[in-house]
């Protein structure tokens, strides 16, 4: 069974940093693409940043890109999202996803697979 458990959520002062990690359980870990998304009330789930099979290759949306830096750890199970310089717009529930098979169409996420359950981010200004 494929699970995606999210942690590090919380409340946190404009211009600081929280570090989110989702750990990753079933099939082998380093097969899968891995992404984050977040959501607000009332809007679609929106893509933040994703990291191909190996890790080498890294996507943002252009609203977090030299902000959050998205890596993994394979020995770990363990993607992370490291977010600076946080915004009140970033507050939203971030989503854990794994996508299997391709790196194709990281943004949308109709083609991922398998989701967490979320951990909120709250951003006060």
């Amino acid at each position: 069974q494929v699970q995606l458990v999210e942690s590090g959520g919380g409340l946190v002062q404009a211009g600081g940093s929280l570090t989110l990690s989702c750990v990753v359980s079933g099939r082998t870990f380093s097969s899968y693409a891995v992404g984050w998304f977040r959501q607000v009330p009332g809007k679609e789930r929106a893509f933040v940043a994703a990291i191909a099979w190996g890790g080498g290759s890294t996507y943002y949306t252009p609203a977090v890109k030299g902000r959050f830096t998205i890596s993994r750890d394979n020995a770990k199970n363990t993607v992370y999202l490291q977010m600076n310089s946080l915004k009140p717009e970033d507050t939203a529930v971030y989503y854990c996803a794994r996508k299997d098979y391709s790196d194709y169409n990281l943004n949308r996420a109709d083609e991922y697979n398998y989701w967490g359950r979320g951990t909120q981010v709250t951003v006060s200004s």
